[in-house]
């Protein structure tokens, strides 16, 4: 469990000043909790004494071991698939690897759902099926194939989508075209990259459009700038991370998306079937 995750479990049975604290941290997270005790504090308009007691009831030793576990989250996204293979778990002895492998698997969407608030979905797919909004995607070094998924299903379901490309020189473009009630989702894994956080900064001050962040349980520093965050599981245990948790997610949207206006969704799906039909026949000899 984060930091974030042990704020979130808590927060409804805070004192209002420990609720000050934790909203701090959640605004901010987790640079805000780096900070000296004393900025922290003013930050929250509360005592340094208050925060003492405050990390102390979630279970810390005092403010720096409650910075220490901040610090090794913080380590955490940023490790590659060399570091995760020096503490990598083996499969028992003797395994078939693929059956543990899929075991791994079928562990980490157990704990999807947790990840996932119906009513957060609910919201997110809402905002991606209203027709008067405008939607824009983009992923990281990897993360963006995810992006592109999701980009060619919304495609078909609806119009007003589209990717960014990979050009960040090309980019201002596409902010000039966003608007404060337009939706940007963006992708991004530990080991983040370091231009969509400079991008969600430039949304959130020039356009004010709502940005939605899929990420890991550790958190993008997207985090800071969007209106609602996903934080998904993707550690196997295994020197490579998991999308499947991504993906998962990207699918559930695709559905509850398509079946917002399914008379909508018919008409578009049937227009674009026909329209590639056309496009696949070849041309006929004069």
């Amino acid at each position: 469990m984060t930091v974030r995750d042990l704020l979130n479990e808590h927060i409804a049975q805070l004192t209002t000043s420990e609720r000050k604290i934790a909203n701090v941290l959640l605004a901010n997270y987790p640079y805000a909790g780096l900070l000296p005790i004393q900025e922290l504090a003013a930050n929250a308009r509360v005592s340094p004494a208050s925060t003492t007691r405050f990390v102390n009831k979630l279970g810390y030793a005092g403010y720096q071991d409650f910075q220490r576990r901040l610090i090794s989250e913080l380590k955490k996204r940023e490790l590659s698939p060399r570091e995760l293979k020096l503490t990598e778990v083996p499969p028992p002895e003797g395994a078939p690897f693929f059956l543990d492998y899929a075991h791994r698997m079928s562990r980490t969407l157990a704990t999807l759902v947790e990840a996932v608030p119906d009513a957060q979905l609910e919201m997110v797919s809402n905002l991606l099926a209203d027709p008067s909004r405008q939607i824009f995607l983009r992923g990281g070094r990897v993360t963006d194939t995810l992006a592109r998924l999701l980009s060619v299903h919304l495609s078909q379901i609806r119009d007003k989508v589209q990717h960014l490309p990979d050009d960040p020189e090309a980019w201002p473009e596409y902010l000039l075209r966003m608007r404060k009630q337009d939706v940007v989702v963006m992708f991004d894994v530990r080991r983040y990259d370091p231009r969509l956080a400079h991008l969600a900064e430039q949304i959130a001050h020039e356009r004010q459009s709502v940005i939605v962040l899929v990420s890991d349980t550790w958190l993008s520093p997207i985090a800071a700038h969007a209106s609602h965050a996903f934080p998904l599981p993707i550690d196997l245990g295994t020197a490579w991370d998991t999308h499947v948790s991504l993906v998962t997610l990207i699918e559930a949207l695709i559905v509850r998306v398509s079946e917002a206006d399914w008379a909508a969704t018919r008409k578009r799906l049937a227009a674009w079937d026909r329209l590639r039909m056309l496009s696949d026949t070849p041309p006929k000899s004069p």
